[in-house]
């Protein structure tokens, strides 16, 4: 199941390898992230594209400055055979939503806010909480019933690492009612590089 991004809204353009200080991705207003990665010379803003995940190629990005002008609930950044990373937005208040991933591995990465998170084997025993904060990483063993909740007053920028990858190739949910409706049930996605299962409740 694809997702077609129907609005992103303005950015700053997401910087890829600063030794060469040229962009890697130009983010622009219709859903639209055009890598660029080897064309030195392309001014920002000056194309319109879609939004492209950049697996399961080679890749650089400052993910620091990527996690931090990211404003969509969800976007895959880069999906590759055996991991996949997304970015990830929560506004205050919002929480990622009480899951649990049977067969995947998953990693959080705080670039900005607060949050605190909840995590456990039983689904109504979260027994394990944690507050977090910008630099605090987040480790989740496959099985783990978790949340990740914004507690502060500024959307909370994360990225999110899978193993194996837990969204199709390309996926952007522009905000968290888009996740629902996409992945409001357990959906199954056979595909020859990868399978996952989402459980949501």
């Amino acid at each position: 199941m694809y997702y077609n991004s129907y609005g992103y809204p303005y950015q700053n353009p997401y910087y890829g390898n600063g030794f060469y200080n040229y962009p890697n991705f130009l983010a622009y207003p219709n859903g639209a992230i055009q890598p660029n990665q080897f064309d030195q010379n392309l001014p920002i803003n000056s194309e319109r594209g879609n939004v492209k995940d950049a697996g399961p190629n080679p890749y650089v990005i400052n993910i620091n400055e990527a996690s931090k002008q990211n404003n969509t609930y969800r976007t895959a950044l880069w999906t590759g055979t055996h991991l996949q990373l997304t970015l990830m937005s929560l506004n205050p208040g919002e929480d990622i939503g009480l899951e649990m991933h049977p067969d995947v591995d998953q990693f959080l990465r705080i670039e900005q806010g607060q949050g605190m998170t909840q995590m456990g084997k039983i689904k109504d025993q979260l027994d394990f909480r944690r507050e977090v904060k910008d630099d605090s990483a987040i480790f989740i063993p496959a099985g783990t019933w978790h949340n990740l909740t914004n507690t502060g007053n500024t959307p909370l920028k994360l990225y999110s690492i899978y193993a194996p990858p837990n969204h199709p190739f390309g996926t952007v949910h522009p905000t968290k009612a888009d996740a629902q409706m996409a992945e409001g049930h357990q959906v199954s996605y056979v595909n020859p590089n990868y399978h996952w299962q989402h459980y949501y409740y």
